[in-house]
């Protein structure tokens, strides 16, 4: 019954309370939630710990939905997922070691034929390699859209940090794939 209805009835049942529709909802956005919460924490364990707790916190707020077309109610989601993990990772700061001192300019930009060989879950370990602050830099603006000026808000840095961070990461993730693609034509 409820595979059926789209988003906003989806989103009206939810609201209602009805534990059907939470199911539903959470059935079609859990597997894109944990990818996205993957991304900016690197870790499995902890990806699967913010799926859960941005999906409650999705379902807690979902009066607050208002539906402005197709793959609205992903985006809404997305944006309390996105915002659950950056202040986990806030909190957490853990690893936050700079690796300026590996990051060498003379390593050749991989080409679109040799970035299609790299399978999405060794991409999404290549890049959960990244310190904190330089993933959360390079998911935001590379993967989710955002402008070095709105990353500067959500993360308290500035404008200039924003651009720093992820030509760092750039630099930081172009040695990564160099490396793994060098030991894939090894084998």
């Amino acid at each position: 019954m409820y595979k059926e209805i789209d988003e906003p009835e989806l989103a009206s049942a939810c609201s209602a309370g009805d534990r059907l529709a939470e199911d539903e909802l959470y059935r079609r956005y859990a597997a894109r939630v944990y990818t996205l919460c993957r991304r900016y924490t690197g870790e499995p364990d902890d990806a699967k710990d913010l799926m859960q707790e941005a999906l409650i916190k999705a379902l807690d707020k979902i009066g607050s939905f208002r539906y402005s077309g197709k793959g609205s109610l992903y985006g809404w989601i997305s944006r309390i997922a996105i915002n659950h993990s950056l202040n986990y990772l806030n909190r957490q700061r853990r690893r936050m070691l700079s690796l300026d001192t590996m990051v060498r300019d003379d390593i050749p930009e991989p080409t679109e034929d040799e970035m299609v060989r790299i399978p999405e879950e060794a991409l999404i370990a290549l890049i959960s390699r990244l310190p904190d602050m330089r993933r959360m830099v390079f998911n935001l603006c590379c993967i989710d859209g955002y402008s070095h000026k709105e990353i500067g808000k959500m993360l308290g840095i500035s404008e200039k940090g924003s651009s720093s961070e992820l030509a760092k990461a750039k630099k930081q993730l172009k040695i990564e794939i160099r490396s793994y693609l060098d030991k894939e034509e090894k084998l």
